[in-house]
């Protein structure tokens, strides 16, 4: 599960940390917040940041792909 927290300061600074976004995706997820946030003062990369992200096999690539719902 991804998950973002962030804690404010009383002095306005904001701590962001993400947990369950593997690699370097994490920068693409929060990217647009911190614009908005203001500069970036420091990042500690958490051990989920140096992760592979691990291919699906075709098979269940192809298992994936495909789903279908019985609501009607």
């Amino acid at each position: 599960m991804e998950t973002l927290e962030f804690i404010i300061y009383p002095d306005g600074r904001v701590k962001e940390m993400v947990t369950g976004v593997v690699g370097r995706s994490c920068e693409e997820v929060t990217a647009a917040i911190e614009a908005k946030l203001g500069s970036v003062v420091s990042r500690e990369a958490t051990a989920d940041y140096y992760q592979q992200i691990q291919p699906l096999a075709a098979e269940t690539a192809a298992e994936a792909t495909v789903s279908y719902s019985n609501w009607t």
